[in-house]
């Protein structure tokens, strides 16, 4: 990812998402000058600080999808929140340091998972002996051994094959009839067989109690973590027999298998640092808690949780279960429609924590047009594939997709205006009927006209009333 230029990285985001140039730009050449700091010496390195971004646009727009598109195509930890979810200190709500936990939860996930993926093989051959084992039990004098492959242990039972010609010994035909029991297995005839295995099983442990009030540092599901954790130390997992099928045995027992080849304590430090140097944090609706606070009723918070963001969006230390985690370099997106409030009712603390603003457009038919043709992911190709399951053709005219765009822009005026989502209520009031009766009595082939739309929209667009509960 280091070596993908600003210009790339946009061109990857045009693949998923339409328009919205600029701020794909910003995006692009906010994550390319994260991969410059990395080829900065260490003194300099700790100097430079990320540009943090808001983006300004009505829902709908994209905002969003930029960010988690941005963060899947850095493979960096990201996690999305709502401002309107915390509150200050001394209200009941969850505390704004939570954020950063939950990002270092994210970037505990992406790296165990690839982590994961690498051993995943190794995780599967090992199952599969215990498999067999289990099948087909080895001699009583006869124990695995263990060699180096690949610079890594391996156990295997050091039995040579029979020489043709020459009667096999018992252990000999042992291993024959396990090799052939292997083909079996690969070959999934042995799926359905049941066995008896030893899965580990820890002390359920349930923490119940109120949410910790205001000054308490930590959240109420980080001590029950916490505890959870001691409990097992004290508790640790018992062996359990239990029947099932081969195929399901096979899935506990990689799993099983995978626990043991990962180093958890390495990848805890990787994900700290990783979440530390890549983390992506996009704060959504921040402009619900823009307003000042006026004293009294709902809105007494909304200044004091700007405050309680402040030191985390500047820099500062969060204690998580894993570690503390430094939020110095952590990239923080906000994002709003800001229709009753703008950028600078913000706290001025605040806005200096973000010093790039972007205006996103609004949508509006031509774009509708290109994002039911373009991306990707584009909702025209997602109803396309998941008819296809029940064997149903489904083509989309030219004039068809103009008839959606169209009919999605004159709600969105019509209404409140919700951008791009408005497609999905359009989409799935067009083809109701074919994807009700698909599967049954749906005909193998539909194609979606602009006459094929109007006859199923002419009536609910007819009537306003109707179509602001419908559309």
């Amino acid at each position: 990812m280091d070596e993908l230029t600003p210009r790339q990285i946009v061109a990857e985001l045009d693949r998923f998402i339409v328009g919205q140039a600029r701020a794909k730009r910003m995006v692009a050449i906010a994550l390319r000058n994260r991969a410059r700091r990395r080829k900065l010496p260490p003194e300099l390195r700790e100097e430079v600080s990320p540009k943090n971004i808001i983006m300004i646009g009505p829902t709908g727009v994209g905002k969003t999808e930029i960010a988690r598109r941005l963060a899947k195509l850095a493979n960096a930890p990201m996690v999305k929140v709502e401002a309107t979810k915390y509150t200050e200190v001394g209200y009941v709500g969850r505390d704004v340091e939570s954020m950063v936990r939950d990002l270092v939860e994210n970037a505990i996930s992406l790296v165990k998972a690839e982590k994961s993926a690498e051993v995943m093989e190794r995780a599967r051959r090992r199952a599969e002996e215990r498999i067999l084992d289990i099948l087909l039990p080895p001699p009583p004098h006869v124990t695995r051994r263990t060699r180096i492959v690949d610079g890594k242990p391996e156990s295997y039972y050091d039995i040579e094959p029979a020489e043709e010609g020459v009667e096999p010994t018992p252990e000999q035909r042992w291993l024959r009839n396990r090799e052939k029991l292997r083909e079996r297995l690969h070959a999934g005839k042995l799926n359905d067989r049941e066995v008896e295995i030893e899965t580990k099983r820890g002390a359920e442990v349930q923490v119940l109690g109120p949410m910790p009030m205001g000054g308490v540092s930590g959240s109420f599901d980080d001590l029950s973590g916490e505890l959870r954790s001691v409990f097992e130390k004290i508790f640790p997992p018992r062996e359990k027999r239990t029947r099932m099928t081969v195929e399901e045995a096979l899935e506990i027992l990689t799993q099983e298998e995978l626990e043991s080849l990962i180093d958890m304590d390495k990848i805890t430090r990787e994900a700290l640092e990783r979440a530390q140097e890549s983390g992506i944090i996009f704060i959504d609706e921040i402009d619900k808690i823009a307003g000042r606070s006026s004293g009294h009723g709902p809105d007494v918070s909304r200044e004091g949780v700007q405050r309680d963001i402040l030191p985390i969006v500047e820099g500062c230390v969060v204690n998580t279960k894993y570690g503390p985690i430094r939020t110095d370099h952590i990239l923080f997106i906000a994002a709003g429609a800001f229709h009753m409030t703008k950028p600078s009712d913000l706290i001025p603390e605040l806005q200096g924590r973000f010093p790039l603003r972007c205006e996103l457009d609004p949508l509006g038919v031509e774009d509708f047009k290109r994002i039911l043709r373009e991306p990707q992911n584009a909702l025209t190709k997602q109803y396309a594939a998941l008819l296809a399951t029940e064997g149903v053709e489904i083509e989309f005219t030219d004039d068809g997709i103009d008839e959606i765009a169209r009919a999605a822009a004159f709600v969105n005026e019509q209404s409140e205006n919700i951008g791009a989502r408005r497609l999905h209520t359009v989409m799935e009031k067009v083809l109701e009927d074919v994807l009700f009766e698909a599967g049954d009595t749906a005909p193998t082939k539909v194609i979606v006209d602009a006459e094929f739309v109007r006859n199923r929209l002419q009536d609910i667009l007819k009537n306003q009333d109707l179509s602001r509960f419908i559309l």
